[in-house]
């Protein structure tokens, strides 16, 4: 067929450096751009396939996220927005992994397994991050797409969650928005305003927000939002690419790993701060103290924010929909004892990763996660959306339930639902703190923080450990779990836990306890128990302190 002889030809273009093995994780594939040519060659060949497939557009994000500038990566995005599907993600990596003279067999392959008609026509979506290498690597992908006979709309430098967005929305025939920046822009800015606009006696100091844009994407696209929204947010921007390097001491990750703020930008006492990662789809808010110290408000705390804040809203509308936060086994423990004990609030837990947070999240009428690094977004169901629609409608409804009903209504129109997106999640904790009346203060002080460490511990091989109880609980090797729960019983109000990495041979160790210096000592122990129990490389841990 003449597809496979130009699939041929494009790929000697693009060719497999010989040997090198690669794995399509949570993230996609990510490595140095050096190595990743061939790799883009090819997911536009199986984006084209996936589209064929599902007979519906299929987005490829070029971006290595929270990485440094050097990397680079690539995502695909399903049909609705979502990540591409697990059975998918295996032939990712197979057609990857494929050396240069077996790239059609493998090709040929996955037609076979998935019943593809190579007639069907296919639409695939391009978005890429301000990476130095990510607009070869996109033509990569473009000419992967075309080697198959598929048709490109290539949005060039956008967010990831654009990306997400743009699939959704063309995938829905407009439904859920229009495909383009400018509709984006549109309908989350209106949405904004709507909440907003309402609000009695709000200062300029609190309309004002220090926006870090991790020398990246976010940053560019923070510009052109900014206008839609300056008369209820006046946002400063710093680390806006003019002169920093990509993700280099700033972006989210660095001030949630680091615990501190991002070069860049100057803390003043009390000024809501907040950092997108790499390709803006994580967020994180932090400020200083009057005393100077540095508080953080990662996933947990905007989970707890946002789910309060849709609770009442839901009380006060006398709407009878199920609202669950999804969690990880890296939620601190005092966010989830507030959100059971006080908020009366389902929580759930699952493994760590987006694609089974999102998952878990589907199966409520109304489903809030984040993880930790400030990665999440808000889901509700067809079914809840419906009857809040119907509400606002209903010309027999009291005042107050009419006013919950419209701010649920923008607040469902306010959400990425695709997927996490720092800025729909940035505009919608603003929208909440001035309907509130909250200062970044006040949000800090729903709840405290048990103090917590995370260790890693080399070992020989990590497949030792399996997990149980959404990783909560150590399965093998024998023995491990049973020194974990003796050595939690020292502490006050501690719990640990362990589990394998995704991509290196180390185990992680995760503790808490009522003090730093407990948290500490008890995530030393448990990595010692790691060492000893599950085939520790090299010394053994040493004390923090």
């Amino acid at each position: 067929m003449a597809q496979f002889e130009e699939v041929s030809v494009n790929s000697k273009l693009h060719p497999k450096p010989e040997g090198l093995i690669m794995q399509y994780g949570t993230a996609g594939f990510r490595s140095n751009a050096k190595h990743l040519d061939h790799i883009m060659f090819r997911m536009g060949l199986l984006a084209t396939l996936r589209s064929k497939k599902t007979k519906f557009t299929i987005g490829v994000m070029v971006t290595a996220s929270h990485n440094p500038e050097e990397d680079n990566g690539v995502k695909l995005i399903d049909p609705m927005g979502e990540m591409v599907a697990v059975e998918w993600e295996i032939y990712a990596t197979q057609l990857a992994n494929a050396e240069q003279d077996s790239l059609l067999h493998e090709l040929k392959s996955i037609i076979e397994a998935e019943g593809i008609d190579l007639t069907e026509p296919a639409y695939v979506f391009v978005g890429r991050d301000t990476r130095p290498s990510s607009a070869s690597l996109s033509q990569a992908v473009v000419d992967g797409v075309c080697s198959l006979g598929g048709k490109i709309l290539d949005y060039g430098l956008v967010t990831t969650p654009q990306l997400h967005y743009m699939v959704c929305c063309c995938n829905t025939k407009s439904c859920y928005g229009s495909a383009t920046l400018e509709g984006y822009y549109q309908k989350l800015s209106q949405a904004f305003l709507q909440l907003t606009h309402n609000v009695p006696n709000r200062t300029d100091d609190q309309k004002r927000l220090v926006v870090d844009g991790a020398n990246g994407i976010g940053a560019l696209k923070m510009k052109e939002l900014e206008p839609f929204i300056r008369s209820e947010l006046q946002v400063l921007l710093s680390n806006d690419g003019s002169q920093g390097k990509l993700n280099h001491l700033c972006g989210a990750d660095y001030v949630k790993v680091q615990q501190k703020a991002p070069q860049g930008v100057t803390l003043v006492e009390g000024e809501r701060c907040c950092s997108f990662d790499g390709d803006a789809d994580r967020i994180v808010y932090y400020y200083t103290d009057s005393k100077g110290s540095f508080h953080l408000l990662d996933g947990d705390k905007i989970a707890t924010l946002i789910s309060t804040f849709l609770k009442e809203l839901l009380t006060q509308a006398e709407l009878n929909l199920q609202i669950a936060v999804v969690q990880t086994a890296y939620a601190n423990g005092s966010s989830t004892r507030y959100l059971e004990d006080i908020m009366k609030v389902v929580v759930c837990c699952t493994k760590t990763g987006v694609k089974h947070l999102h998952h878990a999240a589907q199966k409520y009428d109304i489903g809030v996660y984040f993880e930790a690094n400030g990665h999440g977004t808000v889901l509700f169901s067809k079914a809840a959306h419906k009857q809040i629609l119907e509400l606002v409608k209903d010309p027999n409804i009291n005042d107050e339930r009419k006013h919950a009903a419209k701010l649920l209504e923008n607040t469902v129109n306010l959400i990425n639902q695709t997927v996490g997106d720092a800025i729909s999640d940035m505009m919608l904790i603003e929208a909440v703190l001035a309907i509130r009346g909250m200062s970044v203060q006040d949000w800090d002080s729903i709840y405290t923080d048990l103090p917590n460490r995370q260790l890693k511990v080399t070992v020989s091989d990590r497949r030792v450990i399996d997990t149980t109880d959404a990783e909560r609980r150590a399965v093998t090797p024998g023995g491990l779990q049973d020194a974990i729960d003796a050595l939690v019983k020292k502490y006050k109000s501690a719990r640990a836990f362990v589990r394998p990495s995704g991509t290196e041979d180390v185990v992680r160790v995760y503790a808490e306890a009522d003090s730093q210096e407990s948290a500490d000592c008890l995530a030393h122990e448990v990595s010692l128990a790691v060492h000893h129990l599950a085939g520790g490389v090299g010394e053994k841990p040493k004390p923090l302190h």
